[in-house]
């Protein structure tokens, strides 16, 4: 019989037909929103092999219930899996996979735009003009920008799309302070030290640039630009929890300049706490690609009028480029990584050894 799946979203046709040319009988749900649990819970215990899902499904005991004994894996489209229930995954022995480093790039170059945008007022600017309130050239009115060429940026959480960011901030003369709960790559920093030596050796910079690692304290206190890369970690779950890591507290301790970009994950930040200090303008601005809730609630004090001139909103679009999100070469693209994970786990590829699978997360419910 040939393996059955259910896509929760459509992940496009060129990955989904990579599957289908296997043999595959794929169901995709039809709508853009995210289907109901129950429709999930169903779809398991018809009796499919495979789901395709995303960060907007809640994926747990009860499905893995509901598929006891047919449902073999869970293939997600994101780097980020904290919809998953990995202790209900492990305790069902369902392996599931995820998308990571295909996105790695567009991730940390979108962050790097949005710490332009909010910076230099660049939504400030193009509305004055589409609005005709733009009048004659004048040296500072009505409003003028931060550079951020030869600043100093925080980079929190030194995984891949950190690390990524720290390479393009080399490029803009930056000074860069480190710092990261669970791991610090000290090989990858002293390379970059390197590049910048070279760069001011020869004349490329001006200015002697560093980089190091440093206490989360410390990297908030000295930086003008903080920018996120940390993983979802809730009290209980690890010994270094990320959650609500920027709150009142932490938030106080930035410069009243500095700036805040956040392409992790949303309840990395207590909004309420950042709305606060955007008001009472404790930091200078923040731009946000994730949120505590998705999408953005009307009510959110994120929205409120009186800090939307310094506060920058995206729609979880990061990694929203066509190849990044698109793909079908598992190399390239999140969609075509996505198939690969599925096709790997059904197909009992490397051996039939889950530990061996590259895309698997819970590799540890499999070892011998």
């Amino acid at each position: 019989m040939p393996f059955r799946v259910f896509a929760t979203c459509d992940i496009g046709e060129a990955a989904l037909n990579r599957i289908r040319e296997r043999g595959y009988q794929v169901e995709v749900y039809p709508k853009s929103d995210p289907p109901p649990k129950s429709l999930i819970v169903e779809k398991a215990r018809s009796g499919v092999d495979g789901l395709i899902t995303t960060l907007r499904d809640s994926i747990d005991a009860e499905i893995f219930e509901a598929g006891k004994g047919t449902l073999k894996a869970v293939a997600q489209i994101a780097v980020g899996f904290d919809n998953i229930n990995r202790a209900d995954a492990n305790r069902y022995k369902i392996p599931f996979t995820n998308t990571a480093d295909v996105l790695t790039e567009s991730t940390a170059e979108f962050a790097f735009f949005m710490m332009g945008a909010v910076a230099r007022k660049l939504w400030s600017s193009e509305r004055l003009v589409r609005e005709e309130r733009w009048g004659a050239w004048h040296p500072f009115l009505p409003f003028l920008g931060d550079e951020v060429t030869g600043k100093t940026i925080a980079i929190i959480g030194t995984g891949r799309i950190g690390l990524a960011m720290i390479k393009k901030c080399t490029g803009m003369d930056m000074d860069i302070l480190c710092y990261d709960p669970a791991y610090e790559n000290h090989q990858y920093i002293a390379g970059i030290q390197k590049v910048m030596d070279v760069r001011h050796e020869n004349g490329i910079q001006k200015r002697k640039t560093t980089i190091k690692y440093v206490k989360f304290e410390e990297s908030l206190a000295q930086s003008d630009v903080v920018s996120v890369h940390v993983p979802l970690l809730r009290e209980g779950e690890s010994a270094t929890p990320t959650h609500h890591l920027f709150n009142e507290k932490t938030l106080r301790m930035m410069k009243p300049g500095a700036y805040l970009v956040n392409t992790s994950r949303g309840p990395v930040i207590d909004e309420a706490a950042l709305a606060k200090a955007l008001k009472q303008r404790w930091i200078a601005g923040a731009a946000l690609d994730v949120f505590e809730k998705e999408p953005l609630p009307p009510d959110s004090p994120l929205r409120d009028p009186e800090i939307e001139d310094r506060c920058r909103l995206f729609h979880h679009f990061a990694s929203g480029a066509k190849e990044t999100r698109l793909s079908a070469d598992p190399d390239i693209g999140m969609a075509g990584r996505c198939a690969q994970g599925l096709i790997d786990v059904l197909e009992k590829n490397y051996g039939g050894d889950v530990t061996k699978m590259p895309y698997v997360v819970n590799k540890e419910a499999f070892g011998k």
